[in-house]
């Protein structure tokens, strides 16, 4: 069983900074994909972005103010948010696919305001 447990979120000014991370425990292999989600407050989870060892995508807008990179050797995920906004304000989820299982974390919060 996948387990993912996130860090890092926190209540941030706008146009601040902050990194995420996540670190995924019970697996004796490499996982292959890997990803964070956020959840607005009424709102659907919606992608932020995801890793393989050769491709990342992310959600529409975010490429440029948010960027994804992984320890692959040590199945961990991190998430670079730069240019924070209000709008950003979310819980953050970490995700995970392996042999056709998906797993989340519980989510860190992310809070943006003055």
């Amino acid at each position: 069983q996948v387990q993912l447990v996130e860090s890092g979120g926190r209540l941030v000014q706008p146009g601040g900074s902050l990194k995420l991370s996540c670190a995924a425990s019970g697996s004796a292999f490499i996982i292959n994909t890997m990803g964070w989600y956020r959840q607005a407050p009424g709102k659907q989870r919606e992608l932020v972005a995801t890793i393989t060892r050769r491709t990342t995508t992310y959600g529409d807008s975010l490429k440029g103010r948010f960027t994804i990179s992984r320890d692959t050797a040590e199945n961990t995920v991190y998430l670079q948010m730069n240019s924070l906004k209000p709008e950003d304000t979310a819980v953050y989820y970490c995700n995970a696919d392996l042999f056709g299982s998906t797993y989340w974390g519980k989510g860190t919060l992310v809070t943006v305001s003055s």
